[in-house]
């Protein structure tokens, strides 16, 4: 069987060229806190025994209890300790203090988009996502990877920090398809999970090349021109044909950075039958032309 048909959500996470970073797994001692934001990058942390309380500006602490896992799409101000009265700022991220008794154990890291494309992926979610104990339990293949990911990271086999960074991005798609099933979920995360308007954008991610139309989508999904421009608006916030021209124009910002392949061929990979149409429409979204963004960002 040849999987050459992706699905919507794995062509736009092998766009934004997901990483991960597992960088600290260990015992937290007596008095602690710590500030992983403002780095413009995901944080999250697994918190594998013990508690902890999570700070967040205008909000009550949140108890963390073992098995708990909490992550930021985009960078929200947090700051995660031992106590449940908020710390003052200079006390996070200070050495800790092995003579204490370990009252927590923790996975820390970040997830990271080397795409320079921003995307509305993340847009979607909230700005802090917790998956209680309760919710993994529920979910048997979250539950799988945070025991393998632990299992990595106590066991210190060759090759275990590859293997915690592979299982961390399982992970997060685990998140994403957690949120894309919310009920009453908007944005792009609620568009992929809809039957009609997912396979739309599943069409658009696999062949943008295509000369569709607002009519041969509608009729591809199976829904009359007014129905599918009024769903995909209420769940996209944009019209179908705005939404085609953002991603051909992604996919072809992507190529610039990551090849010498030249324009009127990137043109013609982005469904333009001619190079000045192109250029026109690329320079409506990002306000430079293909020439000025390759020079722009390359350098």
């Amino acid at each position: 069987m040849y999987l050459d048909d992706r699905d919507a959500l794995s062509r736009i996470l092998q766009g934004l060229g997901l990483k991960v970073d597992v960088y600290a797994h260990g015992d937290f001692c007596g008095h602690w806190a710590i500030d992983t934001s403002g780095s413009r990058r995901m944080p999250f942390h697994l918190l594998t025994v013990g508690k902890a309380w999570l700070h967040r500006p205008g909000q009550e602490p949140t108890l963390l209890t073992a098995g708990d896992l909490v992550l930021f799409p985009y960078d929200h101000q947090h700051v995660v300790s031992s106590e449940s009265k908020e710390p003052p700022e200079d006390k996070a991220n200070q050495p800790i203090d092995q003579g204490q008794a370990v009252s927590a154990n923790m996975v820390c890291g970040f997830f990271e988009f080397s795409s320079r494309i921003a995307w509305p992926l993340l847009d979607a979610m909230p700005p802090a996502v917790i998956l209680d104990f309760g919710v993994q339990s529920s979910q048997p293949q979250i539950r799988t990877i945070v025991g393998l990911l632990i299992n990595e990271l106590q066991t210190r086999e060759m090759g275990c920090f590859a293997a915690a960074n592979h299982l961390a991005y399982l992970l997060f798609i685990e998140v994403l398809r957690l949120q894309m099933h919310q009920a009453e979920q908007r944005g792009l995360l609620g568009a992929l999970a809809d039957p009609k308007i997912g396979k739309a954008l599943n069409l658009i991610h696999n062949e943008p090349q295509q000369p569709w139309t607002l009519d041969s989508l509608a009729q591809a999904v199976a829904m009359g021109r007014t129905a599918f421009v009024n769903r995909f608006r209420d769940l996209v916030n944009i019209t179908p044909m705005q939404y085609l021209t953002q991603w051909r124009m992604r996919d072809a910002q992507q190529i610039l950075l990551t090849s010498q392949r030249s324009i009127a061929d990137i043109a013609g990979q982005a469904g333009y039958q001619s190079e000045a149409a192109f250029r026109k429409a690329f320079k409506q979204v990002t306000g430079c032309s293909p020439g000025q963004y390759r020079k722009r960002e390359c350098e």
